[in-house]
């Protein structure tokens, strides 16, 4: 939309806007081939009239004069958006941005765009990322008058956040709605209630698009990563029986403005996403067409947010992001080391590079990870999932001296092998992770390390296969994600390459390196033994409700027994989710440790850990 300055004074502003369009004026089509000129002129009571004049090339001013070239690029950057017009033509009250986007939507009556009570289903598949997804989602719902339930049969609209990074979760997502359809058919029989609405988010949405229209028609509604400010007109508009969909993708939107509502009611742990997209583009990877090109959120409102969490009691964040440690703060102009001159490049961990230009001036992840781990020494910092690129000695010193910020770094690989990365088009090579890992290491002593691994990626050898077991036996990790590869439509390995790798060949290398993998984890963990951990208490144990689940600082599971547990003061209390407990190993398997409760504790009084 054009844009204008001082839309109140009483004086005409005109725009060049060389235009080959059809305008409706008057009830008559007029059709422009010539350069227009559409001009706001605002008079002293404040009402706005847009005026159109079809000007010749040869332009004579009539009754302002034509700004110039600089004039107006300004004039379209600074001024506010035909949006303040359109609001301002109805009320003379200056409304906040929230309201105007409620009363801004097309084609819908404002009282539609209310939830009027109806009952929103969630069901989330997939990373972190959709978690945090569902709960901005709903905080949207909520703010129009939707309500939450957890009983899938009472819902009015199930709204299902999906994964596209493998065929087999969104296989698992098409046999998802399979089954509701069945749920939407019982309730179309029932004339007392709202009809059931489906509605597909996320990645896959982004993905498939309108053929998710085409293929199921229980389906109501598609939208994108980027749509979610657009939840409440969509639906809206499938209330008339119309199907909706919105998978424009955004160079800005980060949803930094609303605050994330959970879906969990006594939580001790969040999530907070502070950067989307990503601009690595590796070979194999959907993520930068489903979730678009890299874009932080401002400094101001992670750190508002995170000290929200601190002030509810919340006693572990994690900062997400798919390129996290790639944040870049733009609009960050005040805070101390900040370079907006571009005279500081982003710095690359040696031996790695990127095929995209780099950002060259901002505040980075070192500054943010700084601020949010000074917000409160006794809750726990954790960030995920990071590219190795993007390690600099700020960081990891950092991860060193603060106690409150956990002692584990997630470092995915995804082969062993230099060429099979090159392929991939990862920036680094097999000697280069390595040079990494011992460099980490160096500086974070007994620091826990993860990692993302592929099987079977396109024309990958036994040989180079055995690149990655012996990676993956000289890292020795604490924890593995292992994956077959699966091929990606749009990705450039789709375009590109060949899927020439059996499916059973995936799967036995699948299984070998998921058994070198539990061997090592066995052995880390067993020399955990007799160590005393401070872990944080999450709840019952699953597999029982006399003992209690935690973590400790490595991220991995402590099963301990539900009892008393001693004070400093000499007294004794059961133990709770969100308490800080030292507990004794006794005993270790390659996804669990096993101890006894010693004390209740704090993370700057904890006796001694594993990881400082």
């Amino acid at each position: 939309l054009p844009r204008f300055t001082d839309c109140y004074s009483n004086k005409t502003i005109m725009m060049l806007m060389p235009c080959k369009f059809r305008i409706l004026l008057g009830g008559r089509p007029l059709h422009g081939t010539r350069q227009m000129y559409l001009y706001a002129y605002a008079t002293s009571t404040n009402k706005t009239y847009l005026n159109l004049q079809n000007v010749s090339a040869r332009y004579q001013a009539t009754d302002a004069t034509l700004p110039s070239k600089s004039e107006l690029r300004k004039t379209i950057k600074d001024g506010p958006g035909m949006e303040h017009f359109l609001a301002n033509a109805q009320s003379n009250l200056k409304l906040p941005k929230r309201t105007l986007e409620k009363i801004s939507h097309p084609y819908v009556d404002i009282k539609d765009v209310s939830g009027h009570g109806r009952k929103v289903y969630f069901d989330v598949h997939g990373c972190q990322m959709n978690v945090n997804d569902v709960e901005v989602t709903w905080a949207v719902l909520q703010s129009v008058g939707y309500i939450k339930t957890e009983n899938v049969e009472d819902a009015d609209v199930i709204l299902i956040m999906t994964c596209a990074i493998r065929e087999g979760a969104e296989k698992k997502i098409w046999n998802k709605i399979d089954g509701l359809k069945y749920l939407k058919k019982r309730r179309e029989k029932k004339h007392d209630r709202f009809p059931v609405k489906i509605g597909v988010l996320g990645c896959m949405a982004e993905r498939l698009k309108k053929e998710m229209l085409e293929k199921e028609k229980a389906i109501d509604l598609v939208m994108g990563p980027d749509s979610y400010r657009d939840l409440p007109r969509l639906l809206a508009i499938t209330l008339t029986g119309d199907r909706a969909v919105n998978v424009l993708l955004s160079l800005e939107e980060t949803y930094a403005d609303i605050v994330p509502v959970s879906l969990a009611q006594n939580r001790i742990s969040a999530f907070v996403s502070i950067m989307r997209g990503c601009d690595n583009m590796c070979s194999y990877c959907i993520v930068p067409f489903t979730r678009g090109r890299e874009r932080s959120r401002p400094l101001a409102s992670i750190l508002q947010e995170v000290k929200a969490l601190s002030d509810q009691g919340i006693k572990e964040v994690t900062l997400l992001g798919q390129n996290v440690n790639s944040y870049c703060d733009t609009s960050e102009t005040s805070y101390p080391g900040i370079d907006l001159n571009g005279t500081k490049s982003m710095q690359l961990s040696e031996g790695f590079k990127t095929i995209y230009k780099a950002t060259k001036a901002g505040l980075r992840f070192a500054s943010l990870l700084d601020a949010v781990s000074s917000i409160d020494s006794e809750m726990r910092v954790r960030f995920t999932s990071p590219h190795p690129k993007d390690f600099p000695d700020e960081v990891l010193s950092l991860i060193n001296e603060r106690r409150n910020i956990c002692n584990q770094i997630h470092l995915p690989a995804q082969s062993g092998n230099s060429r099979v990365l090159q392929v991939m088009r990862r920036g680094y090579t097999r000697e280069a992770y390595l040079k990494l890992v011992d460099h980490i290491r160096g500086l974070i002593p007994n620091v826990a390390l993860s990692s993302d691994f592929i099987v079977g990626f396109c024309s990958e050898t036994e040989e180079e296969f055995e690149d990655t077991v012996s990676l993956l036996e000289a890292v020795q990790y604490n924890y593995c994600y292992i994956f077959p590869y699966s091929l990606r439509e749009k990705t450039p390995a789709h375009r590109d390459l060949m899927d020439d790798v059996p499916q059973n060949v995936k799967q036995e290398r699948l299984v070998k390196l998921m058994q070198v993998f539990r061997t090592h984890a066995l052995t880390l963990n067993s020399a955990q033994i007799g160590q005393r951990q401070t872990v944080l208490v999450e709840g019952r144990s699953k597999r029982s409700d006399s003992e209690l689940a935690a973590r400790n600082d490595y991220n991995t599971k402590v099963i301990f027994p539900a009892c008393d547990v001693e004070i400093q003061n000499g007294s004794a209390r059961q133990a709770k989710p969100g308490d800080y407990i030292e507990v004794l190993i006794t005993a270790a398997s390659s996804q669990v440790l096993r101890g006894v409760a010693l004390s209740h504790t704090t993370l700057l009084t904890g006796g001694a850990t594993t990881t400082r």
